[in-house]
């Protein structure tokens, strides 16, 4: 596939408009949807031609992208169900449909199976790395993809990603994802929760933080995405948890994982208590904050002492 390949990019919001930008600049003719205005604007600037419908997007297309916010309009794109004309079926034959959407295993399955039956090729490429990581071109691509069609998946996904991990057949990606995405809520609990102990118990967060981060509890959540301002100079924290991963997206999340450990008989008991956390959390003091915010519950939350009892 050639660098100056037609691609269409479904889903120009705040991920899906810096990876749709990052392919124009590697040299692809993109051609996007978004409903929303301010989306099409920015994705004008960047060079890519705005279409009226996904469908229309992608007339011409030798790879299909989506980037969209759930399952259900996945699907609802994919089979045209609002009465739209579906994407499925407006691509040339033999195109490649890469969901990159953030959605549960089965509706991924689903997704593919309906660009299979329509006879074309599908894969699904959920991300990690967040808008800065969409707008850097570092983003790690989790793929779920027959062996067959990596390598032209790689060519495309090369100008977004800082990595691209082959994890197996349709669904593995998502698979990938949702597993990484429960270690990383459980682990930002657990990192929020001891710096409010250590606080508690007279301890600077810098000490705790240099014991930390070279002993047994060292973890990502604590190394790079510190919940207290000071350590890590570059995370949330630092700027009153703006910008990030966002705790709704969190919550959705390890709501996707739940779903899947439902589906297998997974015991996952912290899974479902990080689950519940940040669902409750994504609706109260959560809302526009990275997920590190937790640890401002965490601290509003405590109970009283035994020496105070």
């Amino acid at each position: 596939m050639s660098m100056s390949a037609k691609v269409a990019f479904i889903g120009l919001g705040n991920m899906g408009g810096p990876m749709a930008a990052n392919l124009v600049k590697a040299g692809y003719e993109v051609t996007g949807f978004d409903p929303m205005p301010e989306a099409q604007d920015k994705a004008r600037e960047a060079g890519v031609t705005v279409a009226g419908s996904p469908a229309e997007a992608a007339k011409e297309a030798e790879v299909v992208i989506t980037m969209l916010p759930n399952g259900k309009l996945v699907l609802d794109v994919y089979t045209g169900r609002d009465g739209q004309e579906p994407l499925v079926g407006a691509a040339p034959q033999g195109a490649l449909f890469v969901d990159c959407s953030t959605i549960a295993v089965q509706d991924a399955r689903d997704a593919a199976q309906a660009a299979l039956d329509a006879g074309y090729r599908a894969a699904d490429a959920p991300v990690s790395g967040g808008t800065v990581g969409a707008e850097a071109g570092t983003l790690t691509f989790m793929v779920g993809a027959a062996e067959g069609d990596i390598e032209q998946l790689r060519t495309v996904l090369e100008p977004m990603a800082g990595r691209v991990v082959h994890c197996g057949d349709v669904g593995a990606g998502q698979a990938a994802k949702i597993c990484n995405n429960m270690i990383l809520g459980i682990s930002m609990i657990a990192v929020s929760e001891a710096f409010v102990l250590g606080e508690r118990l007279g301890l600077t967060h810098q000490a705790l933080f240099d014991v930390a981060s070279t002993a047994s509890g060292q973890c990502w959540a604590l190394t790079t995405n510190c919940p207290v301002p000071g350590p890590v100079p570059t995370s949330p924290a630092n700027r009153g948890f703006t910008g990030g991963f966002g705790t709704p997206l969190m919550a959705k999340d390890l709501g996707l994982a739940m779903h899947a450990a439902d589906s297998t008989g997974t015991d996952t008991r912290l899974g479902q208590l990080a689950t519940d956390i940040y669902q409750q959390f994504a609706t109260e003091g959560g809302v526009g904050r990275d997920f590190s915010a937790i640890i401002e519950e965490i601290r509003a939350t405590g109970g009283e002492t035994e020496e105070s009892k």
